[in-house]
């Protein structure tokens, strides 16, 4: 799933600002809800989806306030289309049987934080909806998981959002400039933050890069997600357990999606952390991470080229000259696969064609490794 670059609307700067502006409304958002406000439904944002039921923020008066609302009429089957923490809705505040305030319809998403679900079927699942920002935490506790950090930052650029990577714990490592640089050796494009929740170390550049947008704030669990809400938050609005002395592994503190304002400007959407995140029709999102291999690629001799051993590869080339890391190519070729069984569960038409092009690779590439060799090429049966 791609988005289009975000693009941000701004009010008019005479007319008297909308309550809702705190929230992310904007022009933009405006023009997609006119055509709901002739039934006398007025604009809301979701903060918090639990159990069959949601809270939305809504304008009251010359402010806002919070209240819970019911979403059957926009329910679905359908994974990428249900309501979730961000969504802009067209709501009912006072429906004629009385039952309380409905979502009746959902504002077109600008971006969306989609993932695997975690279960066989491969479902997908939004994570969080309309977000500007999309704030990779990495704890500095333990060397970063490389693997890991590639994959978060391929849904976050596959989502439309722009990707932050924040690394915190910061004050735990005597010398973080070397994990720095390696994390942004793995984010090409993305800005880099080490921060400290305890001693406030780098919240400030962090609280101005945030100010005025939407961001999503994702990590595994034991990454200091929640320490890092409340710094940012400036109070406690989530509670905070030690990581495990067994493992090192973090508990889930955070254990919903809710939308919360930021005393700077803009709001920050929590999400619980994650032991594993899998892709969902992240291939853009994966050339993203790996845009220097897409650079190189230009130069091979094939257009088509599957970068596994073909002759003319320039990324063969770059890795044998200690240009391109061995680590990087292997990395993007998972990633790739990976996404590409997501999409083949769902289109045999498709599975069958990549068995027939990673067939004619394979050959290809004990052809030419048998012609190194000097042997006669083996014949396929």
């Amino acid at each position: 799933m791609h988005f289009p670059t975000t693009e941000h609307h701004t009010l008019d700067a005479h007319a008297p600002e909308n309550p809702l502006t705190r929230y992310g409304w904007d022009e933009g958002f405006a023009a997609d809800f006119a055509p709901y406000s002739a039934r006398g439904l007025v604009p809301a944002r979701v903060v918090r989806v639990d159990r069959g039921r949601c809270e939305v923020a809504t304008a009251d008066g010359g402010g806002t306030t919070t209240v819970p609302a019911s979403f059957g009429a926009v329910s679905t089957h359908d994974p990428l289309r249900r309501v979730c923490t961000g969504d802009w809705a067209a709501l009912d505040p006072r429906p004629a049987d009385g039952a309380g305030a409905s979502v009746e319809a959902l504002l077109p998403r600008r971006t969306a934080f989609v993932r695997s679900a975690s279960s066989k079927r491969s479902d997908a699942q939004v994570m969080a909806a309309n977000a500007d920002l999309a704030v990779v935490a990495v704890s500095l506790s333990d060397d970063p998981d490389t693997g890991r950090l590639e994959r978060f930052l391929a849904l976050a650029w596959e989502s439309g959002a722009q990707p932050l990577l924040v690394l915190t714990k910061s004050d735990l490592v005597a010398d973080a400039h070397h994990l720095v640089a390696d994390a942004a050796e793995a984010a090409p494009g993305v800005p880099v933050f080490a921060v400290s929740s305890e001693t406030g170390e780098g919240l400030d550049v962090l609280t101005a890069a945030l100010a005025g947008s939407t961001a999503v704030l994702i990590g595994r669990s034991g990454a200091g997600k929640s320490t890092l809400v409340n710094a940012l938050v400036g109070e406690e609005v989530q509670q905070v357990q030690a990581i495990r002395d067994a493992d090192g592994k973090g508990r889930h503190t955070t254990t919903r999606r809710e939308l919360l304002l930021l005393p700077g400007g803009g709001a920050l959407i929590d999400t619980p952390g994650l032991r594993g995140v899998g892709l969902w029709e992240a291939g853009a999102g994966v050339e993203q991470v790996f845009s220097e291999i897409g650079e190189l690629a230009g130069d091979c001799r094939f257009h088509d080229c599957g970068h596994v051993a073909e002759p003319g590869c320039a990324v063969l080339a770059a890795v044998e000259e200690g240009v391109l890391p061995q680590r990087r190519l292997d990395s993007y070729r998972k990633l790739l696969r990976e996404n590409a069984r997501i999409a083949a569960r769902t289109d045999a038409r498709l599975r069958a064609e990549q068995r027939r092009v990673w067939k004619q690779r394979t050959a290809l590439g004990r052809e030419i490794q048998e012609r190194k060799r000097g042997g006669a090429p083996r014949r396929e049966r």
